[in-house]
């Protein structure tokens, strides 16, 4: 099966797993913390998320230290960003429709 970018997120696990990671780098034990499930319910899902290029793994002693890598993110934000477009058009059109009618309403004799 060829997992894409939003099937590696759609997993709530992973998400949780990603958010720990924003404020930097983190070893397993705090993500199964943050995760709540097993570590190796997390490692199998660190595996993905590497595998996918979500996340680096970087040794330190004895333990893994893991961070986010901005490239699949960026990858991302790029194919969102013309959907962003279109719906940002659309809120604008509906901003300026809601404020007309406003503007018509204060007018209007009470």
């Amino acid at each position: 099966m060829n997992e894409t970018n939003f099937d590696v997120l759609a997993d709530p696990t992973r998400r949780r797993i990603l958010a720990a990671l924003r404020d930097g780098e983190r070893p397993v034990g705090d993500l199964v913390r943050e995760a709540g499930i097993r570590q190796s319910g997390v490692s199998r899902h660190l595996g993905i998320l590497e595998q996918r290029g979500f996340v680096a793994a970087r040794p330190e002693g004895q333990r893994r230290l893991y961070s986010l890598r901005p490239e699949p993110f960026a990858e991302l934000e790029a194919w969102l960003a013309d959907y962003r477009r279109l719906w940002e058009a659309r809120l604008d059109r509906f901003g300026a429709a809601l404020e007309a009618q406003t503007t018509s309403s204060e007018k209007t004799p009470r």
